[in-house]
Order: C-alpha cells, then structure tokens, then sequence
C-alpha cells in the first residue's frame, strides 16, 4: 500500500490557453518529467464535443494513455442545471447526466468521478446503480470551507460557505455505509489545510482594492472576528473599501476549516485527493526543496502514510487564476510549479 502521485491537467489551465500545450503534451510532461502515472482531468477542458465525444476521440484517448503506461485516475464533473435553458434541472435529471458521465468516465478508463459539494445526496444515491455496474466510483469533494466533521467549524451566514452543507462527509459516510457500496466515496481537498492567504491571493486583492490599506486590516484582525462581524467591522471602517464577500472572505482566512486528524476517519471512503496548491517556493536554507507557505502538507501526509491511504494524490495549481489580471510578462509557469509541487509530494512521501 502507498500513496501514489498524479496530476490534474487542470493545472496547465494556462499553457493549455495559450496554446503552449495540448492534452497529450500534458501526459508526456507527466510521464517524462514527473516520472509518475496518475492523470486526472476536468470533463469539458480535456474532452473534445463533451459530453458526447467521438468514437474517434475516446480511441485516441485511450490509445495514447495505454502508449505511456498512464492510469486514468479521476474525471472531474459538473452538474449544469441550466443546461436545458428553459428549466432548472430536477434531481431526477441530474441523475441521469450523472450517469452519462460515469458511462463516459469508464469508456475512457477512468476509476473515478469527482462530484462538486452541491450535488445532493440523493442525485448521487440515484446514480449509484450505474457506478456499480460500470465499476466507477462516485466522489465528493470536501472543499473548503467545508470541514471534515460536522460542527467543528461555525458556518457563516453570508459568503460562499452559507450555501454549502457542512454535514456533507457524514452524508457521504451514511450512503456508503447503508448500502453497503463501495462506489460512492471522497475527494479531500488540500485546501481544507489552508491556514491563512497565499501570497498570490494577498496581492490580488492589493491591485484590486479601492482602499488598500483594508486589505492590511483585514489580515491584522482576521483572528478577532468571524466572517460576518469583518464584513460589518470592514464596511464601517473603510465604508468604500471597495471588496466583494469572497474576497473578505479569502482576506479573513487564518485557520483551516478541517483538522488533519480527522483524515484519519475518512481514510477508507477516500476515492482520491485533489492536491491543491498555489505557490511553491523555495524552502529557506533548503536549495531545490519547495513548499506552499499557506496550506499545512506535512500534518495531513503524516497521518495518510500512518494510517495505510493506497491512492493517489492528484496536483491541483490554482494559482495562476490570482496573476491573470497582469500582463503575460507576469505570469507564472505552469509547469515549474506543478514540478515544484511534485518535489515536495514526492519528499513527504518517502520522509
């Protein structure tokens, strides 16, 4: 049993953009430079005329894969309840494209499907037939804000995280358990260890703010209050600051929304883990050795070495979203960090 490395094309969002690289340069950077096999993908950014692809597609997708020994680990999917434009999708909808992803997931020899955190349950248990039948299991994310255990986090009324169901792992953990299935399961994502703003984030929200020094106050003071008493503190304050909810929220952010050891609960219904970083850089006094100064990997790498995790963690960049509002000049390579993130998945792996 050990954790294995993988990558989420995702990550090459923007050499993919700029026509740097296309899905099977991402697979060979992967194989050749990584010296690893795990490629997860997001549905509609990999696979061409998604969600019904060629015959012709699907063979030179498998094909090329097969050619480099790669191992389809993940396919990330979206629930579009506007795709019909004239009506929000019902459940009973949503099932059934939950379904044709996963048929599609198995054609392309993935193992698993990743669910977004509002999925309902029941979407997902209505669905779960097929994922047996086609051996594919279903995942749902636990993203942050979301914590791994219900009520060990108060859940704010305003922002992202009032819309979310914070009992959505104990959900999960019930399904599986009352069928007895082992098709439905959790996709952890890293971010739910982040314990305070990324650099890239902070000077973000640096250009963007009308009123900078609202940015420096809320990082001051981000322990003093939760969420909704800084978005009353900071209106009062700085009455044109200028910044959305999100942001406050991303600014507010100075402990995690799940302890690592509650991994140590959750390990047998893990289908994969999302890798999520957004800016390595160079340990001090440690040439070639590389962290993400805001999200804690040690802890977490700990207990899922300690207690026996057999899959894969997945590297998800995200940090390149926070520099697309400058100039090429100023853009990250997407590839040196992914490479960068692998030094360190790799390091912790074998410590």
């Amino acid at each position: 049993m050990a954790i294995k490395r993988g990558v989420s094309l995702y990550s090459y969002q923007q050499a993919q953009f700029f026509g740097k690289m296309n899905w099977k340069d991402q697979i060979v950077e992967v194989h050749d430079h990584l010296k690893t096999d795990g490629i997860e993908i997001i549905d509609e950014a990999t696979i061409r005329d998604y969600p019904f692809p060629s015959e012709q597609f699907i063979y030179d997708w498998n094909n090329f894969m097969a050619r480099y020994d790669m191992q389809a680990v993940t396919m990330d999917i979206y629930l579009d309840v506007h795709q019909f434009r004239d009506h929000i999708m019902t459940h009973r909808e949503a099932a059934e494209r939950l379904k044709n992803d996963i048929k599609l997931a198995a054609k392309l020899g993935f193992k698993n499907v990743r669910s977004l955190c509002l999925v309902p349950i029941d979407v997902i248990e209505m669905a779960l037939e097929t994922a047996e039948k086609y051996d594919v299991k279903i995942g749902k994310e636990i993203h942050a804000p979301l914590p791994i255990k219900p009520g060990t986090r108060v859940q704010p009324k305003t922002g992202m995280a009032s819309a979310l169901d914070f009992r959505m792992s104990e959900q999960i953990m019930e399904l599986a358990d009352r069928t007895g299935s082992k098709h439905v399961g959790l996709v952890p994502d890293f971010g739910i260890f982040q314990h305070s703003p990324s650099q890239v984030a902070i000077d973000y929200c640096k250009r963007h703010a009308k009123i900078k020094e609202s940015i420096d106050f809320i990082l001051e003071h981000s322990k003093e209050y939760e969420l909704d008493d800084m978005i009353r503190v900071l209106g009062e304050k700085y009455p044109e600051h200028g910044l959305a909810e999100s942001e406050i929220e991303r600014m507010s952010l100075h402990r995690s929304s799940a302890d690592p050891e509650d991994m140590i609960d959750i390990i047998p219904y893990i289908v994969s883990i999302h890798g999520k970083f957004y800016n390595m850089t160079e340990i001090p006094g440690k040439p070639g050795c590389y962290e993400d100064t805001c999200i804690d990997y040690e802890t977490p790498m700990k207990y899922l070495k300690q207690y026996g995790y057999d899959g894969y963690i997945n590297s998800e960049y995200e940090g390149q979203r926070d520099q697309q509002d400058r100039g090429i000049e100023y853009l990250p390579d997407d590839v040196e960090q992914v490479r960068r993130h692998h030094e360190m998945l790799r390091r912790l792996i074998e410590e």
